[in-house]
């Protein structure tokens, strides 16, 4: 992920230090000066974050990886249309997710590939709501096993959403963005946003019920 960029020029004095400057600040000067220390600031920042993001959302690191340099390509190429006074944040994971979206069109094979990603998430109990079980917990080892079937067997409810339906649910119960934030990045209103979601998580119960009752 780190390899974007890494002949790096001489870097360009700027106003504030590098560290200090916030992502926008730092795109918008990128785009003036293509100064590459402030690209890999840009790409040191949403590392693991965005990364993490990916590899959930598509379920295999090489395609995550995939997406991750393509995203971080669309943002060097397109920063001439970032607007001053937008958050840089939400329009990088809608470059992000867009890009996540052409690779998994390209590769269907990722529904076929180990979740190991999702293992260690908290067990789901009958009463308890689906979205308990999307937060990330600790497994004790005697019960890896079976965690690592309930997560295999939730993303495979999951992929049967459909794709907005999927993005939602990630963005906002996996990665734990806001409403307002999930909308931006989807450029859809903050309604939308919570109805897909509630439609969401109502077809992965019922799934979830009639599918695998053994798991409960």
């Amino acid at each position: 992920m780190s390899t974007l960029l890494q002949d790096k020029p001489k870097s360009v004095a700027c106003k504030k230090p590098v560290g200090k400057q916030t992502d926008e600040e730092l795109l918008l000067t990128y785009r003036v000066t293509q100064d590459r220390t402030l690209f890999q600031e840009l790409v040191g920042r949403y590392e693991r974050e965005l990364y993490s993001y990916l590899r959930r959302y598509l379920g295999n690191a090489e395609l995550a990886e995939d997406a991750f340099q393509s995203a971080f390509l669309q943002v060097h190429l397109k920063c001439d249309l970032f607007e001053a006074g937008r958050r840089f944040k939400p329009w990088l994971y809608a470059i992000a997710t867009n890009q996540a979206i052409d690779v998994q069109r390209k590769d269907r094979r990722h529904r076929a590939v180990s979740l190991d990603g999702l293992a260690g998430q908290a067990e789901m109990g009958r009463e308890r709501p689906l979205m308990d079980f999307m937060v990330c917990q600790e497994a004790e080892p005697s019960t890896r096993a079976h965690e690592d079937e309930r997560n295999e067997a939730l993303q495979g409810a999951i992929d049967q959403l459909s794709e907005q339906m999927r993005t939602v649910v990630h963005l906002v119960y996996y990665q734990g963005l806001k409403y307002r934030e999930a909308a931006e990045i989807m450029r859809i209103p903050v309604g939308t946003v919570k109805s897909r979601l509630h439609t969401a998580m109502a077809r992965l119960s019922e799934f979830w019920k009639r599918h695998h009752p053994d798991l409960d």
